[in-house]
């Protein structure tokens, strides 16, 4: 009897553990009965749950939070240091001052600086106070007319027959000779001091000058890229802005004294600082002839468009600065620019600047096959970082590895963690983050329903 009461307890043991291991190995058959399959839609009312690292968010968050979308594809990247720069003049071209060029008192300024003139324009008028230059037109003068009269003598002496007048021949043409070469003198002093050809010859002819027109210089021709062209020749002259004046009406000035300087910004350059250490990079950029990137934080609201222009390193500097121990290297910068009209005054102005502060990204190696998002596209949450792709109103979080990182741009490993045409949210990662850590979003909202592709719909009863 007594083995026979402990026997029962163990008949129930091996009973109950047998229908265990025969439900467990048929739960296959019969879970489905019981267990409500994650794709089933819940009831109107309820939020069905989704996947922890999923978030839905309807169309009116994504806009609040101005999420968008792009397919991603393997690419390749260049990894490169940023150097400051400036926009500065180009030696030669971009400014040049006009000085005077006799001594005189200044009577007249017909430019003040902010306007724009064109080579020939005059400038200034000046009333000569130089004696030197007096005596010239004076001497160019008596030379001419001692010209005629020699050559009237000549003339003379031709038509008589004696050896007396032959040798006296013979001395006219010498002393014409002469007078032409004092002639010659004369004009090519007063046409390098700034007097028109027309004047010179007023002044051959007793027409004495006492005044000066200054007028703008013609500039250098531009460095030519591949040579000579047609649309080189038949462009206009190019325009100048008087930049800054150096005198004022009445002043007296002296021969070579700078009057204005004035400025012709369609030439300019780029230049660039970089420490000694940073030669390497840079030589290597020079020999491998790779663009530079160059940011001039502009505002977009500017409305200059592109700039289509692309830079190389032209130049780099053999000796270093002894205060702040970098070199500079440059590139050309052809300038845009737009006219602006009131009041009568026409003045142009340029989209780039000297002294303008830019960001140069100087290319130093190639990253090839990896994935480029910009940097408000990934998140981190301690070591791991994640992105987020969309399906419709269907965020997911998915883990990346992250090569590099910059200020604008995150470059993530092709690793199949997003296979190519994949769309990626282009912002709001950390956003999304701390929505689906707090849960505030992790079910569908009550009254709407999902369908498979992942797009959130508002039921057709509600609101009636």
């Amino acid at each position: 009897m007594r083995l026979v009461g402990l026997l029962k307890p163990l008949a129930g043991v091996a009973l109950v553990g047998g229908l265990g291991v025969l439900a467990y190995s048929t739960r296959d058959r019969w879970v489905g009965h019981f267990v409500k399959p994650e794709s089933a839609a819940a009831p109107d009312g309820e939020a069905a749950p989704v996947s922890p690292a999923k978030i839905i968010v309807n169309e009116q968050a994504q806009a609040n939070l101005v999420l968008t979308a792009k397919s991603v594809k393997p690419q390749t990247y260049w990894k490169t240091i940023t150097v400051p720069g400036m926009v500065v003049d180009r030696p030669g071209f971009s400014d040049r001052s006009v000085v005077a060029p006799a001594a005189g008192v200044v009577t007249r300024i017909a430019h003040v600086p902010g306007d724009t003139v064109r080579p020939g324009a005059t400038l200034f008028t000046l009333k000569l106070l130089s004696e030197s230059l007096f005596q010239t037109q004076t001497e160019l003068f008596k030379a001419t007319e001692d010209i005629k009269l020699a050559r009237a003598e000549r003339a003379r002496l031709v038509t008589l027959k004696d050896t007396v007048a032959g040798n006296r021949v013979i001395e006219k043409d010498a002393d014409i000779l002469r007078l032409q070469v004092a002639v010659k003198a004369h004009r090519q002093d007063l046409l390098n001091r700034g007097f028109a050809a027309e004047l010179v010859e007023g002044i051959a002819e007793g027409k004495f000058v006492n005044e000066i027109a200054v007028h703008v210089p013609t500039p250098p021709k531009p460095p030519e890229k591949d040579g000579p062209s047609l649309a080189a020749a038949t462009e206009p002259p190019p325009e100048f802005e008087v930049q800054e004046l150096k005198v004022d009406a009445g002043q007296q000035v002296q021969a070579g004294q700078a009057l204005c300087t004035l400025a012709n910004h369609n030439l300019l350059a780029v230049e660039g600082r970089a420490f000694r250490d940073e030669t390497p990079l840079l030589e290597r950029s020079v020999r491998e002839r790779w663009p530079v990137e160059v940011d001039f934080q502009e505002d977009s609201a500017a409305g200059w468009g592109d700039v289509n222009q692309t830079f190389r390193i032209r130049h780099l500097a053999n000796t270093i600065d002894p205060v702040n121990r970098t070199f500079a290297f440059t590139m050309p910068l052809e300038n845009q620019s737009h006219v602006v009209e009131a009041d009568g005054r026409t003045q142009k102005l340029w989209r780039f600047r000297p002294g303008q502060q830019v960001r140069l990204m100087v290319r130093v190696e190639e990253v090839k096959n990896v994935l480029v998002l910009p940097a408000d596209a990934v998140t981190r949450d301690g070591p791991e970082a994640f992105v987020f792709t969309q399906n419709v109103n269907t965020f997911e979080r998915v883990q990346v590895r992250v090569l590099l990182q910059d200020r604008q741009q995150v470059v993530i490993a092709n690793d199949g963690a997003l296979p190519p045409g994949t769309y990626v949210a282009q912002g709001g990662a950390a956003q999304l983050n701390r929505m689906l850590k707090a849960g505030g979003a992790s079910g569908v909202p009550k009254g709407y329903h999902m369908h498979a592709d992942g797009s959130l719909h508002k039921n057709e009863d509600e609101g009636k």
